[in-house]
């Protein structure tokens, strides 16, 4: 069974967008539960009236579908530990954004430890992203994207935010430039780039909103 689950909000999209976007990439729900009103940064998963109706509901061999990591958790640990916990539970959790799945069965070592670093990476990712978003606030440093928004963004990223994580990911598990090049599409320079400075790069994609 594939059940969506989705967080929604005042200033988010209803349930029905965030099912059609779904559809749209390719999945095929069979439910969706979804929690009202709720604030994702402060309520863990667990305690949400949707997500306790979600935990009791899934079972080994479903898959569970998100629009991102976020909507499971309120900070870096809590994201961890209720991807560990839904992964030993036999469940898969797949991403509508950038199409990551985080496979309860992979098939070998290789593929458990690139799954388990880049769960530890994007959750560790969101959190910082929250973090600089609420320092750059502090800074005033929106002030000077309206003074002078090129010269505060600099040179546009080559890649997205998807082809990052893998990135990270890949290194992180011993792969090299050019095999990572080759899985994710980005040229040999872009990758070591990424791969040698991943704080700069990160910083790039958020001051583009990537």
């Amino acid at each position: 069974m594939h059940i969506l689950y989705t967080r929604v909000s005042t200033s988010e999209q209803t349930s029905d967008h965030q099912l059609e976007q779904a559809k749209k990439a390719g999945f095929q729900i069979d439910d969706v539960v979804t929690d009202h009103g709720t604030s994702g940064v402060s309520t863990r998963l667990a305690d949400r009236e949707g997500g306790k109706r979600l935990l009791h509901m899934l079972r080994e061999g479903d898959t569970l579908v998100v629009r991102w990591l976020d909507r499971l958790g309120r900070n870096y640990q809590d994201v961890t530990d209720t991807l560990r916990g839904l992964l030993r539970k036999g469940v898969t959790v797949r991403t509508v954004i950038n199409g990551m799945v985080f496979d309860a069965r992979p098939k070998t070592a290789t593929e458990e430890a690139v799954r388990d670093a880049l769960i530890g990476f994007m959750a560790a990712q969101a959190e910082a992203q929250a973090q600089a978003t609420k320092e750059a606030q502090r800074a005033g440093i929106e002030h000077h994207k309206v003074a002078s928004p090129e010269k505060f963004k600099g040179r546009k990223p080559t890649f997205d935010r998807g082809q990052f994580d893998q990135v990270v990911a890949l290194a992180e598990a011993g792969q090299g430039h050019s095999a990572i090049a080759k899985a994710t599409g980005l040229n040999r320079n872009a990758v070591i780039r990424i791969a040698e400075n991943p704080a700069k790069a990160a910083a790039a994609l958020e001051r583009w909103g990537a």
